[in-house]
């Protein structure tokens, strides 16, 4: 097993592991602050498409934690690069909210919120702003063939009350209603670690990916050969090891005690 003293580069899921609603996780600032003494850099990766890179500095800085634009990496930078490279000039139906929609239209991606004669791919996020007009849409375009791209997989999204449906449930009804699945860009695919790694110059050896969940955060880092931390904080549970036959690196209750780890072992 790798030692978490030689991490340089950490990759750290936001919802469930930094944070739950408004409440910061206990030695969140600590943690950064070890990293930063380390020589090392962290990046938050997010599958959540609903808001933009200025929501996060802004939810970050009310918690007290201030960040900047280069210390995020979302899933809809993962999508956006995958449109340029393998859809492009596609017009994209964009099933998402309006700041999903404005992401994608400032990068050049040709978008619209109609049911247009010539969208060719219909685009889905997770959707803080559904209606059944969008899930009505979708359905159409779909049955009429057009290309079905998901920014992320994951079934719910946690809140201080609990969890909400999801990209992953949405895309499951439209599923159940058309017949279709789409082709998944965020987390557990590895292209958003890949583009971390890109991105900083850290070597895989180096990666460490935090995460909340089994069948996203850490089965990206296994799918693109890093080291993972599972946090129990928030969606998943140890039985989800076995449910998923996913094996994550190490196993902690709290980003705490991997912040109390890097204190005993640096």
């Amino acid at each position: 097993m790798a030692e978490l003293s030689e991490k340089r580069l950490f990759l750290l899921d936001m919802d469930g592991t930094i944070y739950l609603g408004d409440r910061l996780f206990d030695k969140v600032p600590e943690f950064l602050e070890k990293v930063r003494q380390l020589g090392g850099r962290y990046l938050f990766l997010t599958n959540n498409s609903s808001r933009g890179v200025e929501g996060y500095i802004e939810k970050m800085e009310r918690m007290g934690i201030r960040t900047t634009k280069g210390d995020y990496l979302t899933s809809v930078d993962a999508t956006i690069e995958y449109l340029r490279k393998e859809q492009p000039e596609k017009k994209c139906y964009v099933f998402g909210t309006r700041s999903f929609y404005d992401q994608l239209s400032a990068a050049g991606i040709p978008v619209t919120r109609e049911r247009e004669e010539d969208v060719a791919l219909l685009l889905c996020g997770f959707d803080t702003e559904l209606t059944f007009q969008k899930l009505e849409d979708a359905c159409i375009l779909l049955q009429q063939g057009v290309d079905f791209v998901a920014t992320n997989p994951d079934w719910v999204c946690p809140t201080w009350y609990g969890s909400v449906p999801d990209c992953g449930s949405v895309c499951e009804m439209l599923y159940r209603a058309t017949g279709r699945r789409p082709k998944v860009i965020g987390k557990p695919q590895p292209e958003m670690v890949q583009l971390a790694l890109q991105r900083t110059g850290f070597s895989p050896e180096q990666a460490v990916l935090v995460g909340d969940r089994l069948y996203t955060d850490i089965a990206c880092g296994v799918n693109a050969g890093i080291d993972t931390v599972f946090v129990l904080s928030g969606e998943g549970t140890e039985a989800d090891i076995a449910k998923y036959q996913t094996e994550p690196t190490w196993v902690l209750p709290h980003i705490s005690e991997l912040y109390e780890k890097l204190e005993e072992t640096t």
